[in-house]
């Protein structure tokens, strides 16, 4: 790249960025290019189902989601089907969704609810306690061969880290700790348990699960998908980290102009390209550095929260890590975004958008934002609260309808990548490709 990236601006900023976000990481994967069968096929989406969907870590719900006991929440991956309850003990616990008599779910998938005293089946009547253990048999004298320890809920591995409840289909896997691998020690100054769901989104989108998800991997797409205010961003100067098996992260600084752009700006054009009047600009600082400032003291008035001690970076940048499969989470302020792509079939996609806004400093904890169900058409501009990055989405969901039309219709049998600034998704179909070889 040419001109400075997240580094440099931190640096000549004085920027006292926390230290993860210090650290560089890049990973060459190859150039080989990727078959679009493997978005396109069905026999491949059936394979990811059965080897990868199923032993991979997925956060399920928010522990706000489940605050008392008997609250409950349905997980639903493709044909897997998972209850999140909060149990008398107050642990959280997860079982299939599946009645161990006739295979019927307990509860409607995508829902949640709450004052379940005990789990019972909606069929026969059967039921379990919160824990798992069976409670009831109706007309026991028909089940002499029903053993209550041998005919519990089917426990699966439940844990939770920043907040999020995660569960895992396979009772081998390895613990959600190491599984995380970084995220802990990145995420240490931006605890997202301290935050809330102020807002949450889901929408179907055209186009398999990785091809959704791609899209948001990569900052490359920006000059020709979001050319509004392009002066601002340093877009091809993101910095891509691979960090470890299932840990990826891009760093994109929005708030120091573009270096590539015909006319970069000065810092007093940039300044004004926010929207201050020039007269208020302070030669001796850097327009970033004043812009964090006035964006410190207006954002934490609104949301309560004391942001003296946040660096401009998190205040402002784009900072995303993926969590293999199907997550990304920001520890930024601004953008507190955490996304989450289902597959729906192996030719649409669901996704969830959640905003974490932090717990206000009076340690009230505001119940967690209903879900705003969009169809395949709607727009994100019929939902209050995202800014400026409803159009953003808005643009993503455009250009998903016709990259998957173009999957479908291409002689060329794969897409060729960017050594650098693709490399996530090489590193994505690397992880995935170990989970289908077993």
């Amino acid at each position: 790249m040419s001109g400075p990236g997240p580094q440099d601006i931190n640096v000549r900023d004085g920027d006292a960025v926390p230290a993860a976000l210090s650290q560089s990481s890049p990973v060459y994967f190859g150039s080989e290019d990727l078959p679009f069968e493997r978005y396109t096929s069905p026999a491949a989406h059936e394979c990811e189902v059965a080897q990868m969907w199923s032993r991979t870590w997925q956060w399920a719900c928010r522990e706000e989601h489940v605050p008392r006991p008997g609250d409950y929440y349905v997980y639903d991956i493709d044909r897997y089907s998972v209850l999140v309850v909060r149990g008398d003990d107050r642990e959280i616990r997860a079982f299939v969704n599946s009645c161990p008599h006739r295979g019927m779910q307990f509860c409607d998938s995508n829902t949640a609810g709450s004052g379940k005293q005990f789990l019972r089946c909606p069929f026969h009547g059967m039921s379990w306690h919160l824990d798992g253990s069976l409670r009831e048999v109706p007309c026991r004298w028909d089940f002499p061969h029903v053993e209550d320890r041998n005919f519990g809920l089917w426990e699966l591995p439940c844990d939770t880290w920043g907040g999020f409840v995660f569960i895992n289909l396979d009772r081998d896997c390895e613990p959600l700790a190491s599984y995380l691998g970084v995220l802990p020690e990145h995420f240490a100054d931006a605890p997202l348990e301290q935050r809330f769901v102020r807002m949450h989104t889901q929408k179907i989108l055209h186009g398999n699960w990785k091809m959704v998800m791609e899209g948001f991997l990569e900052a490359y797409h920006v000059l020709a998908t979001h050319p509004n205010r392009l002066q601002l961003s340093g877009w091809a100067n993101t910095q891509y980290d691979v960090f470890d098996r299932h840990v990826s992260r891009f760093y994109q600084n929005l708030s120091a102009g573009n270096p590539h752009h015909p006319r970069p700006l000065s810092e007093r054009e940039l300044f004004i390209e926010f929207g201050y009047d020039a007269e208020s600009f302070d030669e001796s600082r850097s327009a970033r550095a004043q812009h964090a400032d006035r964006v410190r003291a207006a954002m934490g008035a609104q949301i309560g929260v004391d942001l003296g001690g946040v660096s401009n970076s998190v205040l402002l940048d784009s900072i995303e890590y993926h969590l293999f499969p199907n997550a990304c989470f920001f520890p930024g302020i601004s953008i507190p975004l955490v996304y989450r792509f289902r597959p729906l079939g192996h030719d649409k996609t669901i996704h969830d958008i959640l905003m974490l806004q932090p717990v206000p400093d009076s340690g009230e904890r505001p119940p967690p934002a209903d879900v705003v169900k969009l169809g395949i058409d709607d727009s994100y501009t019929t939902v209050p609260g995202f800014g400026r990055l409803d159009i953003v989405l808005d643009q993503d969901s455009d250009n998903f309808v016709r990259q998957w039309a173009g999957m479908n219709a291409s002689l060329k049998p794969g897409q060729t990548l960017g050594d650098y600034q693709e490399s996530r998704i090489r590193h994505l179909h690397q992880t995935l490709d170990s989970y289908l070889a077993g």
